[in-house]
């Protein structure tokens, strides 16, 4: 019988990583930056072209969909493209913040441009 291990996840790895990576504002990076952090707290992502598309990576390496009542450190969000911004994107929550290639003080939504149109997104958590 095959027995398959889920890999060991550790959350402060991939925020701590994160935290001290980010820049003071966006280099339309967030793809890299988060997947980069949360291989460092254990898990290696398939590599994607766009951030919008990395909902299917994150299931199949054990995080799972939770509703966005109350983020938790490492959750990470996934969100849909908007006009002028077609590969969507995502950030990683640290607990107080949500950070991508930048650290996003205004929510998971990472500009004007996304909080007006409001695109889906998918918040994930590995536990």
């Amino acid at each position: 019988m095959d027995t398959y291990f889920m890999p060991y996840w550790n959350i402060n790895s991939a925020v701590d990583y994160l935290q001290w990576h980010a820049e003071s504002s966006s280099h339309q990076r967030c793809a890299r930056y988060v997947r980069e952090a949360i291989q460092r707290g254990g898990i290696s992502l398939m590599v994607m072209y766009s951030a919008r598309n990395y909902g299917s990576s994150l299931i199949c390496t054990g995080f799972y969909e939770v509703s966005d009542a109350n983020p938790q450190k490492g959750d990470v969000v996934v969100i849909q493209a908007i006009a002028n911004h077609p590969d969507g994107h995502m950030a990683m929550y640290d607990g107080r913040i949500w950070i991508s290639d930048f650290r996003q003080q205004y929510g998971f939504y990472p500009g004007p441009a996304y909080r007006s149109a409001r695109p889906p997104y998918q918040i994930y958590r590995h536990d």
